[in-house]
C-alpha cells in the first residue's frame, strides 16, 4: 500500500499572521501523526509574503518538538544557499534532539527570485552547477568522524539523517540513481517531466549503503471536502495564488471565490502546472489517489493542501487518509 506524507509551505493566509501559520504548522503536524501520516516535511522559500518556512531547520525543530512519532524533515532544503557543513550541523542537531525521525531533502533550486538569491549567498559562485558536489560533501559530514580529520561536523559525524534527493526535472532524477538515494520529484507543481524522471530513476539505479532498492516519493495536491463542489471552493485560493506569482505579485494566500475568473494564458499555464490534483469529495479523492498511484508506482505519496481556513484544511487531510 502507497504510503502518504504532508507537505507543508507554513502558508500564511490573507488576514492573518505569520506567527498563527507557524501554530498552525504544527497543529498540522499532529493531526496528520494521528491520522498515520509518514512523514511531515516543510519547505525553503524566500522572499515569499505567504510563506513562513524560510528559516527551514528553525521551523523543523519547533514542529519535531511538538509531535512524537511522525518523521519530519526538509521538503527541501535548497543546497545552493548553504554551505554543506552547515547544514550537516544543522541536521545533526536535529538527528540528536529527534533520533530516528529527521529527514534531509536537497534541492538545486535557491528556491527564490535571483536578488534574493544573492542576497542569500553574497556571491553565486558554483550554486546548483555544483550540486552533486555539495550533495557528496554534504553526505561525507555525516560520516563518523576519522583518525586525524582536522574538520567535523559537531553534531553531525555520524548522525542518522535519511537523505533525499528533490527535483523537478530529469537531473535530480539521475543524480539521485547515481548516487543510491530516495528521490521525490516535484509532481505538485512541475509535472512535465514526470515519466521521464520515473524511468530514469529506475532503470539507472544503483544501489548503496543507504538504500538497495528505488524509493520514489512524488508530490500531489489533495483538496478534499465533504462535497466536489466545496472542493473545487477551495481549491481557487492556489489558483489565485499560482495566477499571483505568475503575474509577478506573491502575497498572502487568498481566500477562495466563487466563479473564478483568470486571463486565459495564465489559467492554461496553471492548469499544468497543477494537472496532478485531485479535488472532490471523499469518492472522487480516493478515486483519484488510488489511480495517480496506481500510475506512477509511487512507493509514497506527498500530499500538499493549499486552503485557507485552516480547519478545511485539517478536514482535507482527513479525507486524504481515508482513502487508502
Amino acid at each position: 500500500m502507497t504510503k502518504l506524507s504532508v507537505l507543508d509551505l507554513a502558508p500564511i493566509v490573507e488576514g492573518s499572521t505569520t506567527s498563527q501559520a507557524l501554530a498552525n504548522s504544527l497543529d498540522l503536524a499532529r493531526h496528520t501523526e494521528k491520522l498515520g501520516f509518514n512523514r511531515f516535511w516543510l519547505a525553503e522559500h524566500h522572499n515569499m509574503p505567504g510563506i513562513a518556512s524560510a528559516a527551514t531547520a528553525v521551523v523543523i525543530a519547533h514542529v519535531a518538538a511538538g509531535t512524537k512519532t511522525i518523521r519530519i524533515g526538509s521538503g527541501g532544503i535548497m543546497l545552493p544557499n548553504h554551505a554543506p557543513l552547515m547544514v550537516a550541523e544543522a541536521f545533526g542537531t536535529l538527528a540528536e534532539l529527534h533520533p530516528g525521525r529527521i529527514d534531509l531533502g536537497l534541492g538545486r533550486a535557491p528556491g527564490t527570485d535571483m536578488a534574493t538569491a544573492r542576497a542569500l549567498r553574497r556571491a553565486l559562485q558554483g550554486g546548483a552547477d555544483s550540486f552533486p558536489q555539495d550533495v557528496v560533501e554534504l553526505m561525507n559530514w555525516f560520516e563518523p568522524a576519522q583518525p586525524g580529520q582536522s574538520v567535523r561536523a559537531v553534531p553531525g559525524a555520524g548522525a542518522n539523517v535519511e537523505i533525499w534527493i528533490l527535483g523537478s526535472s530529469l537531473f535530480g532524477a539521475q543524480l539521485a540513481a547515481h548516487l543510491g538515494l530516495p528521490y521525490a520529484f516535484a509532481s505538485h507543481f512541475a509535472p512535465g517531466d514526470l515519466e521521464g524522471a520515473i524511468q530514469i530513476y529506475r532503470e539507472r539505479f544503483k544501489p548503496s549503503k543507504r538504500l538497495d532498492k528505488p524509493c520514489l516519493m512524488l508530490g500531489l495536491n489533495v483538496t478534499a471536502a465533504e462535497t466536489d463542489e466545496e472542493a473545487k471552493y477551495l481549491f481557487t485560493s492556489i489558483q489565485q495564488a499560482f495566477a499571483n506569482l505568475r503575474l509577478g505579485r506573491p502575497g498572502k494566500m487568498p481566500p477562495p471565490v466563487e466563479n473564478l475568473q483568470l486571463d486565459p494564458m495564465v489559467e492554461a499555464g496553471i492548469a499544468q502546472a497543477l494537472s496532478c490534483s485531485v479535488v472532490g469529495g471523499p469518492e472522487k479523492v480516493k478515486a483519484g489517489i488510488e489511480a495517480f498511484a496506481k500510475r506512477t508506482g509511487a512507493d509514497e505519496l506527498m500530499v500538499t493542501c493549499s486552503v485557507w481556513d485552516h480547519a478545511k484544511r485539517k478536514r482535507s487531510f482527513e479525507i486524504a487518509a481515508a482513502a487508502i
